[in-house]
């Protein structure tokens, strides 16, 4: 059994009126079509309902397509939509969420900067019978998150390090070992310490490589296999790039020992590595003595660099399916009804279980940009050959 937030505010009223003692509400069959409660006032057309979407920067274009996504596929559905970015900027975020509480929206749809920065806009939403939607970031240490859209983030981790195993040959294009022996040197980036997904993905890639780790096929010659010692704060490229530059100046000056891989958790983190390394004389492309590097978000910059070449891999996570299960659930809470959940159990925020919908991810690499990116109408083929989205 779950109750939204629109729930306890139908039971609060029925109860008040001695209709009935207590009101129960089930998940529903389906986002928008299940049995649920809620109904009656609460329950609104879209054109009479106002969407806060609160997306972290525009500094990725991950997140300006991930609003863009959102935005359209809500105002087809009829709502009003209110898209804020915070510029990577939490005091910005936590302001616009006030802001949206204060001026009314009906539903948030919040992916967070730093997940445990919210609790306090959280709570002032709950007050006010705002269903919270936690998109790709889980919002971490309050009660006060009702469902959670995302992609299978360890999943994620893992589909990252298994294209640093397929670069490097030590697995074939099926997931099969190879007969290739080490030791080939690595080293390991991770993604933003405060946003819960990067833990995910460091502990799917990190489950991933183990055994390689363990019998010294890789070697991490920096010592550097901690996720603390490994994140990157905000996802920075430029943080990234100055974490390559002291690696090589450490671990592989005079060139008597060189990088074979690098598991990168972001292509914004990859192009960093990869400017790090070319700078330090490792050529300009993978055959030009690149090491192999992964990466995440197809970003189009990237893509175009897999297709010259330069980045081996990187992992698509289609933006569009994952806006319309935010709009999906959206619906859901606007009908009364519970949106449906496809894993109730992987998200603990430190205070609940968050019933989340899980969405699948694929690899990327330069034998399927057409077939994944292009014919899928993601990007156009002129805009893979430009590296720049129209």
């Amino acid at each position: 059994m779950a109750w939204n937030n629109w729930t306890r505010k139908a039971a609060a009223t029925i109860g008040s009126l001695a209709l009935i003692g207590s009101l129960a509400a089930c998940g529903g069959s389906g986002a928008g079509g299940g049995a649920g409660a809620g109904g009656g006032e609460e329950t609104k057309a879209p054109e009479d309902m106002k969407v806060g979407v609160a997306m972290p920067t525009e500094t990725s274009e991950r997140w300006i397509a991930d609003g863009k996504a959102v935005k359209s596929q809500l105002e087809a559905a009829g709502y009003e939509v209110d898209l804020q970015f915070a510029n990577d900027d939490i005091p910005t975020q936590q302001q616009q969420i006030d802001q949206m509480i204060t001026k009314g929206d009906d539903i948030l749809v919040v992916a967070s900067i730093d997940g445990t920065a919210l609790s306090t806009q959280l709570q002032a939403a709950a007050d006010a019978n705002i269903p919270i939607i936690s998109y790709d970031r889980l919002i971490n240490g309050t009660e006060n998150v009702d469902f959670y859209v995302t992609f299978d983030n360890y999943k994620v981790g893992v589909q990252q390090a298994t294209s640093l195993l397929t670069g490097l040959g030590l697995l074939d294009k099926d997931g099969k070992k190879t007969d290739k022996k080490g030791p080939m040197n690595i080293e390991l980036f991770a993604g933003s310490i405060d946003d819960n997904n990067a833990h995910f993905f460091w502990k799917g890639a990190m489950d991933t490589l183990k055994p390689y780790l363990d019998d010294k096929t890789l070697v991490v010659k920096s010592g550097q296999t901690d996720i603390q010692q490994a994140a990157t704060l905000r996802w920075s490229q430029e943080e990234a790039q100055s974490r390559m530059e002291d690696l090589i100046t450490a671990h592989y000056a005079g060139g008597k020992t060189k990088i074979d891989g690098v598991l990168s958790p972001f292509d914004g983190i990859s192009r960093g590595i990869i400017t790090a390394l070319s700078n330090a004389g490792y050529g300009k492309s993978i055959k030009g003595g690149l090491p192999i590097i992964s990466g995440q978000d197809a970003e189009i910059a990237s893509v175009k660099l897999i297709e010259d070449g330069v980045q081996y891999a990187t992992i698509f996570k289609d933006t569009r399916k994952l806006a319309t299960q935010a709009v999906e659930a959206v619906k859901a809470y606007g009908s009364g009804n519970e949106p449906q959940a496809n894993d109730t159990k992987s998200y603990d925020n430190g205070k609940k279980v968050v019933p989340s919908f899980l969405l699948d991810s694929d690899i990327v690499v330069k034998d399927n940009i057409k077939s994944l990116l292009v014919d899928s109408k993601y990007y156009t083929a002129e805009e893979v050959k430009a590296g720049r989205s129209k």
